[in-house]
């Protein structure tokens, strides 16, 4: 499979543009998400609204301003400073987004999870979180039938659960097994991450954070009380802290030879 095919089919309109009207499905997933960030109250579904709590920060994009594809926005994680026993980030997006751990990892959702990785040739091994690698190239949404997974133009990968048949096929398709399935009722949803039963979800880069000027919430508690081995911000500046340690150490992204250009990147592994 190509991580950076583009196909037009099934395309409503004939166009290969993949909806009616000529819009690409990118900018209509964009439209959507820039009217809910300028909206005080935007009704999202039956009972579920996303509201705007207090002045957005001076950081934060303007009311219906688009995500621009000057921004790139990433992650840095220093696997040195990631403790084998310490779980904030997981903790702090559980909190934050309203999911749980309720002991089935195979039909829990997992937006963020802790692998422990061991060298088979001296057993050494040390830890790392995992979670959606926003991707260029993203093979979920490649392979996505309706447009539900896409990509913002500042590299952040969502998910509209309006749109979302439940097809699991970007599941099949992500190389980071980063998305789940949501298999039950859901209950005390949070209204500015909603979920759905019979949808596909995954890390959204805490995007309502994003979009208000601040860092998502796992960034936040690994640096409050984790070990700060995670650090966000823009990939495209060069001026930002993330950029200049890119460029200054030695850093990898997982399974690059896959060449989806992942937005993650990782130190001392």
């Amino acid at each position: 499979m190509s991580c950076g095919s583009k196909s037009g089919a099934g395309c409503a309109s004939g166009k290969g543009c993949g909806c009616a009207g000529g819009q690409t499905v990118d900018a209509a997933r964009r439209d959507f998400l820039h009217g809910a960030a300028a909206s005080a109250v935007t009704l999202l579904a039956a009972g579920v609204t996303l509201y705007s709590f207090g002045p957005a920060p001076a950081a934060a994009r303007a009311p219906g301003e688009r995500a621009s594809s000057s921004v790139r926005y990433g992650l840095l994680i220093d696997a040195a400073k990631c403790g084998d026993g310490c779980n904030e980030c997981v903790t702090a997006c559980q909190t934050e987004n309203g999911w749980r751990d309720s002991g089935h990892p195979q039909t829990d959702a997992q937006w963020i999870r802790k692998l422990t990785v061991k060298n088979p040739k001296n057993g050494a091994t040390f830890s790392l979180p995992m979670m959606c690698q926003h991707c260029t190239d993203a093979p979920c949404v490649d392979v996505c039938p309706t447009g539900a997974s896409f990509r913002r133009a500042d590299g952040i990968v969502l998910v509209d659960k309006h749109t979302c048949i439940g097809c699991r096929y970007c599941m099949m398709a992500c190389p980071y097994k980063a998305r789940s399935f949501v298999h039950e009722p859901l209950t005390d949803q949070k209204a500015h991450a909603p979920r759905g039963k019979g949808t596909v979800e995954s890390c959204t880069l805490c995007v309502h954070r994003v979009d208000a000027g601040r860092i998502p919430a796992c960034v936040e508690a690994c640096n409050d009380t984790g070990g700060g081995a995670m650090l966000f911000g823009d990939l495209n500046d060069p001026n930002s802290e993330i950029a200049k340690r890119i460029a200054t150490y030695r850093t990898t992204r997982i399974r690059a030879d896959l060449g989806c250009d992942p937005g993650v990147y990782y130190r001392n592994i």
